[in-house]
């Protein structure tokens, strides 16, 4: 097992090697592409799932000489769970996945996965939806499976229709290519402005019998809530029923990828699918309040943080990762309302990029955040520095504490509110110059 590791690893290391250059290529080489500098150091040694299959290819769809087309296919008797952006825009693909979620599906039917990157097929009206009817037709009609079983997403520009029938011409290829050990090259081809495939996997025993999660996800840049641009796809062997799975899901969402933001901005294309085979030999997971429901979600939340902070991690032009903790607030609501005021604020993420402890920009964040605050009653820390209490500078503060914090890589924001017991965490990034460079010629 430890050879077997070892050589998933090392084969990691070898496509992040290629990834950089394809990025170069696709991004345009003398830009300054580089890996984010808060990426994993190693990347994660992802295992096969039982009963899932994947296949990319490079079809052109906006990027050349790139990965940009993922299938993936499901055994038969897995089910979906998932959730999706709640934009008032969103695009077709994520609505045709709405609609199908949660349906009952045939009995023994299989499912399928399809995702392109360069063109999220958003804002493209009557096209868009026919381009989701011509993917979901060929790929049902290529994989023998019903149209209900196939979920598409796109990533990519806003607003040009979508060159579907590249796709469709890579179909065969693409099915030919089928394979358990494919998951690698799947992270990188759903890669947009993404530097590094994002990956992470955790491993539960239930009476004695393993029970494998992996996920993969993009995203780097429109990132908030709601749920955050990135596209998310976890695959586990577990024998779950589709409700139990979604109720899962759901809930983990929360904690998770809406507990971070880059830059405030909710894409119009965000989708989270989360696949069980049911192929693991451990028993069914029937019972939620069971140990193994218990262990088997405290797995799969881990999995969705990780990815959660890889995509924060990979923020556009980010050099600071940022933890933000809100306690003593009202209510756990206004808690959070309060740490993403904070981690939204466009003058505390420059500050945290200048390492500046600005801890002004906080006290402003914090009142404008439509929590409920008592200026009186605010502490502030940076790390184990204690910035302000009851409203003002604490006494022993030296402003040369508060700018050491800020030279780490990792930065440690907490408020306290002194009104009550809530309390919330979220994720956040600096504000660079390099994000303006990446968005302002996404286009070109």
């Amino acid at each position: 097992m430890a050879n077997k590791q070892k050589a998933k690893a090392k084969k990691w290391k070898a496509a992040a090697k290629a990834l950089k250059q394809q990025l170069a290529a696709a991004l345009g080489a003398g830009k300054g592409v580089a890996v984010s500098p808060l990426a994993p150091a190693e990347p994660p040694a992802l295992p096969v799932i039982d009963g899932v299959e994947f296949a990319t290819v490079a079809a052109g769809v906006r990027y050349k000489g790139r990965l940009d087309v993922m299938l993936a296919r499901l055994a038969p008797g897995s089910v979906i769970a998932g959730t999706f952006t709640r934009s008032k825009t969103a695009s077709a693909a994520v609505q045709d996945c709405q609609a199908k979620i949660g349906q009952k599906a045939e009995a023994g039917a299989g499912a399928a996965i399809l995702v392109n990157a360069g063109n999220s097929n958003a804002f493209t009206g009557a096209l868009g939806r026919a381009s989701v009817e011509a993917l979901c037709e060929a790929v049902a009609k290529g994989l023998k499976l019903p149209e209900a079983r196939i979920f598409t997403a796109s990533t990519g520009v806003i607003g040009e229709p979508l060159p579907h029938e590249r796709i469709i011409d890579n179909l065969k290829a693409l099915t030919k290519g089928l394979a358990p050990e494919g998951i690698d090259q799947a992270a990188r081809a759903i890669m947009t402005t993404d530097t590094f495939a994002k990956g992470a996997m955790a491993e539960i025993l239930v009476d004695g019998q393993p029970i494998r999660i992996a996920g993969i996800a993009k995203g780097s840049g429109m990132i908030a809530p709601d749920m955050a641009t990135m596209l998310v796809y976890i695959f586990t062997d577990a024998k779950i029923g589709q409700k139990h799975l979604q109720t899962m899901v759901s809930r983990l969402t929360d904690r998770s990828f809406n507990c971070i933001t880059v830059d405030s901005d909710t894409s119009t294309s965000d989708t989270l699918l989360v696949a069980a085979t049911g192929k693991s030999s451990a028993p069914a997971l029937s019972d939620m309040r069971s140990a193994g429901a218990r262990a088997f979600e405290k797995a799969l939340g881990a999995v969705m943080t990780d990815l959660a902070h890889q995509v924060v991690r990979d923020g556009e032009g980010a050099t600071k990762f940022v933890e933000i903790t809100v306690t003593g607030a009202e209510d756990h609501a206004d808690a959070h309302r309060c740490a993403m005021a904070i981690a939204n604020s466009p003058l505390v993420k420059t500050a945290i990029a200048g390492e500046d402890p600005n801890w002004g920009r906080i006290v402003m964040a914090v009142g404008k955040s439509g929590a409920r605050a008592d200026r009186d009653l605010l502490s502030i820390r940076f790390g184990d520095v204690v910035v302000a209490t009851n409203g003002q500078v604490d006494p022993g503060y030296q402003e040369a504490d508060g700018a050491e914090h800020m030279k780490n890589a990792e930065i440690a924001i907490a408020v306290d509110l002194g009104l009550g017991k809530g309390k919330a965490t979220v994720w956040t990034c600096d504000l660079t110059h390099r994000y303006i460079d990446i968005n302002a010629d996404y286009r070109s």
